[in-house]
Formats: structure tokens, sequence, C-alpha cells
């Protein structure tokens, strides 16, 4: 994990819990209409790799190396014993990719001409190169993918690692997104949207999923990766497995550019095809890793889709979104909410959704609110929606030992 609350599992995990917000003020942006960023600090790349190959690199793949370097040492997984490192595949989803570096090599070819433009330009921009330096840094040369689904991307890149490994295509998948888009022109086409939240004045305050006060999203950047393997292969060298993913349902709106269909109706076919993928009725399901991104619609729309699938169930549910502390890490928000739906699934304790003060008529469900929840998780599933009416759910189960 990298995020704005931590750069590790351990501190991303204790500082949820903690209920801690990650959202600041951004000095460079203090002439926009929403001045607010969850930023990564006291990152260093160099932690990770060579001072000469971080020059090559835009700032969302430094995040993306450091993850999977983190996560493979998690899982304890020594690639110089696998027998067959085409076995092992990437695939990194998202949704900026190199926006830093364009809005930089813009600037040097706007003040400097065509000449001193970056010969790593492309290379350091286009969205699969992190998935590609994962490859090269550690020799494997099984499926190697990117997703490009705005918000939804990181989900969709687990989803379909999951969809190779079940038909056979690879026993072993580093999976995740990541995203490093605190850029001026990423901020301004937000602002331009009044997409984003502009309670300046309460940075730690600002996202507020659920609420009746929320008034948009939180910006955010940083990294989840997660190691997808084969049950035989988990078993055989011992690994900690924190979960089963069982189930993986997508969908589209057809409805709107930037707007969720008003019936939830994307929401809820992909909510429904990943239980269905799973063989799994909606009452199995104890928590839901909500996208909430504290916008008006966004909230209220994917409560409608709960209530839909899940009917009297869904007020018996726990329902929390991560995002209230570690902003919206658009196509990164996938891995690291992952990681928190599995964390609550290991741990038997559900993060909270901070800043919930005030409620909504049309948000009445039980979002966790203020203060972490005990609560035995058999079933679980994360939700993720992107801007183009894209939709990604993921069904995970608590691993009792055996797959059914």
């Amino acid at each position: 994990m990298i995020t704005p609350i931590g750069l590790t599992k351990e501190d991303y995990w204790d500082n949820l819990l903690k209920g801690k917000s990650g959202i600041r003020n951004v000095e460079k942006f203090k002439d926009y209409a929403s001045q607010i960023a969850a930023i990564v600090e006291d990152f260093n790349p160099e932690d990770y790799m060579e001072k000469r190959d971080t020059k090559k690199m835009d700032r969302f793949t430094h995040f993306a190396l450091a993850a999977a370097s983190m996560a493979l040492s998690d899982a304890s997984l020594d690639l110089n014993k696998v027998k067959d490192r085409k076995r092992v595949g990437v695939i990194i989803g998202s949704g900026t990719g190199g926006i830093g570096t364009i809005e930089t090599q813009l600037e040097i070819l706007k003040e400097k001409g065509p000449r001193r433009v970056s010969p790593f330009l492309v290379p350091m921009m286009i969205a699969n190169i992190a998935s590609g330096y994962i490859s090269i840094f550690y020799g494997i040369q099984g499926p190697n993918a990117t997703i490009v689904t705005a918000c939804a991307s990181g989900t969709h890149a687990l989803g379909e690692a999951f969809r190779i490994i079940k038909r056979g295509d690879a026993d072993v998948m580093f999976a995740g997104g990541a995203e490093a888009p605190l850029t001026s022109v990423a901020f301004a086409g937000f602002s331009a949207m009044r997409a984003m939240s502009t309670r300046n004045s309460e940075p730690e305050k600002a996202s507020r999923p659920f609420d009746l006060h929320r008034d948009g999203f939180i910006i955010g950047e940083g990294a989840g990766v997660l190691i997808l393997e084969t049950l035989e292969n988990a078993l055989a060298r011992k690994a900690n497995i924190y979960g089963e993913i069982a189930g993986y349902g997508m969908s589209g709106d057809a409805y709107h550019l930037t707007t969720p269909d008003p019936q939830g109706e994307g929401a809820y076919l992909c909510m429904k095809r990943a239980l269905e993928d799973a063989s799994l009725p909606p009452e199995s399901v104890d928590y839901i890793n909500a996208h909430g991104t504290s916008t008006q619609y966004n909230d209220r729309i994917e409560t409608l889709a709960i209530k839909r699938l899940f009917g009297e169930h869904a007020y018996k549910l726990a329902i929390s979104s991560t995002k209230s502390m570690i902003g919206h890490l658009l196509g990164a928000a996938g891995g690291v909410e992952m990681a928190a739906t599995l964390l609550s699934i290991k741990k038997g304790i559900i993060p909270p959704t901070i800043n919930y003060e005030y409620e909504d008529p049309d948000c009445d469900l039980f979002y966790v609110p203020n203060k972490p929840c005990e609560k035995l998780i058999g079933v679980a599933i994360s939700n993720s929606f992107g801007f183009g009416g894209t939709n990604a759910c993921l069904l995970v189960k608590a691993f009792n030992g055996s797959i059914a």
C-alpha cells in the first residue's frame, strides 16, 4: 500500500481504524475552486529502486513498483523458486497514467521547443508502463496488461487477474492500481466539472460519504497491489491467505458520461453479477466496501442499488467508505479498497466512514459511522464505479481452509 495515510499495509490499516484523514490544503491549488487533496507524503522511490531508474518514470509508476515490491514481500513469494515465470503475470490499472509527465513536458515544449522534450516522455506517460516495469523488474513473462476504466480501473484489474488465473493462463498475478493525478490540469478539469469538494476551510472533514452535507469527492494519489494465486500454489508454500476471490461482476450504465444511472441499474447489475459468479445469495453478504465518493449523486444511487439488490437484508449490512479518510484514488482506489476489505475479513473489524454527522433520508443504511465496527465477516464485496458508466464489483470470502 502507498496511501495518503500510510506507506505500508500496517500503517494504512492502523490509521483507517483510527479514523485518520489524509486530506490537506494544497498551496499550489490555492486559486482553484477546490484547494484540497489527499497527498502521499514522505515517499522516497529510491527506497524501492535505483535512483537512475526513478528518473525514467512518472510518479504513478514509482507508486506501482513500490506497492508491488511490498506485496511480494508480504506474500513471502520467492520468485527465484518459481518453476516457470511464464506462469506469473501482472495487471495494474490506472485512470490517468503519467499525466504529471505530460503536463511537465508540455511546459518544456512551449518554453524551450521540441528538441528539449524528454526522450522518455512516451514511456513515462503511457498507462501500461507500470505493468511493464513490474514485468521487467521481476522477469515475469506471463500475461501483461493494463486496465484503463477511470475509477474502476483497479477493481477491473483485480477481476481480470482473477479470471486469468481461473481459466488457467497463469498461476500467480500481481494486480491492483496506481495513480498520481495531483496536477494542475487534472485539478482544473475536475474543478470545472464541480465534482470536487470545496470545503477548503475544513479539509479533514471534506470527504463525508453518505452524509447529508457532502459536496463532492477529494482527489488523491497512491497505489494498491495484491498478489493473487491459485490455491494449490498458496497452500504448497504455506502462504498467509487473506481471503478467496469468489465472484466478479462488471456492467455499463449506458446513461451519461459522468453521472450514474438514476435508478442505479449499473451498480445493481455489477453487484448482482458478482453474486451470480460466486453462486451466492444476497443474504450471504456481511460487508460492503462502498464506492462511496462523497458526491450527492453517487452515494444516493449506490444506496438505492444496494437496497434494490439486497432488499430487507440491506439494513443488516455493514457498509463503509474508506474514501472518507484517503480521498478518491481514482484508478488506484480498487486496489487499496480491496486490501481494506480483505483485512476487515481477516481481522474481524470494519473501518469507519468518518465525518458522518447528518443523516440523509435517501442514505438510510448502516455506514459504520465514525468508529470501527467489530464484525465476523464471511462474505464481502467491494464496489468501484467510473466515468463513462463503467462499473466493477468483486466478491471475496473468508478462507476456511478449503475451496467448496
